[in-house]
């Protein structure tokens, strides 16, 4: 697995050197764009719309644009000197919290966490220590030149770094628009809208769940390269989209749901019945 970042981990006085790792990986497929008459590759280039001519690498400087038409013009050895200031290679825990504390909102990315050359006993410390105490490690870290609140946690017997969000970069759910405050549900309706859970309610498995439109994509592209023409697509079953009667719609959806859940009870209650043989 690729390392992405050296440093250590400070925990009180304890320091821990480890190498993170990208615990993710995009899996979209990305798709070129071509010169429709000769099938030859775009290629974009860096135009000033004032000079209206190419700028090379040399001649661009970085900004902030305080207001419309307004820079502040930062130079790349400011931003490296600040950048040497705050990085020092270490992801240092500040709280021990729960887990169940923090909002998925706040997620970002993940990343695993293995130990670097003399750091196996104090990361297996930590690891343990997380273990027994049901708690996670809210760190700082710097990476790519940004400051980043980060939990620590394990997970597979693996410490795992998953970066977080600023409270200010969340957006609060009170300026979403036209959120219902309250409206009169009759209690049958809830009744019959948890029944539908009930039924819909499994197991979460991970493997059970695909990306249909990347296989579809996939399958679209090779059948291009052996020369066929079209694919047939997978048709779906249509959903109503101009619901007028709420209790139609829960009700027709429990029963769509159930002769999938009889048939698996049907199959767990069978296993069960099955006697036991006799031994010889």
């Amino acid at each position: 697995m690729h390392t992405i970042w050296k440093g250590s981990i400070s925990f009180g006085l304890v320091n821990i050197p480890i190498k993170l790792h990208a615990a993710t990986e995009d899996k979209d497929i990305s798709l070129r764009t071509l010169h429709k008459e000769c099938n030859s590759p775009i290629k974009y280039e860096k135009v000033c719309p004032v000079c209206q001519k190419e700028v090379a690498k040399d001649d661009i400087v970085r900004a902030f644009e305080y207001t419309k038409g307004k820079f502040v013009v930062l130079e790349d050895s400011e931003l490296e000197q600040l950048k040497k200031q705050n990085e020092d290679k270490a992801v240092e825990i500040i709280d021990f919290v729960k887990i169940e504390e923090i909002d998925p909102i706040y997620f970002n990315r993940s990343y695993y966490m293995s130990p670097n050359d003399g750091g196996t006993k104090a990361y297996s410390l930590l690891r343990q220590a997380l273990l027994e105490s049901g708690k996670v490690g809210l760190a700082k870290i710097i990476i790519r030149s940004k400051e980043q609140m980060a939990i620590l946690r394990v997970v597979d017997n693996t410490l795992l770094m998953e970066t977080i969000h600023y409270p200010d970069e969340v957006r609060s759910a009170a300026d979403v628009p036209n959120v219902p405050v309250n409206d009169s549900i009759a209690k049958k309706e809830i009744d019959t809208a948890i029944l539908l859970i009930d039924q819909l309610t499994s197991t979460f498995d991970p493997t059970k769940y695909n990306d249909d439109y990347r296989t579809a994509l996939l399958e679209l592209i090779e059948s291009k390269k052996t020369g066929q023409k079209t694919i047939t697509a997978k048709s779906k079953e249509p959903v109503a989209n101009n619901v007028t009667d709420l209790m139609a719609a829960l009700q027709a959806s429990i029963d769509r749901t159930k002769p999938e859940k009889l048939a698996v009870k049907k199959k767990t209650t069978r296993k069960k019945a099955e006697p036991r043989k006799k031994q010889a």
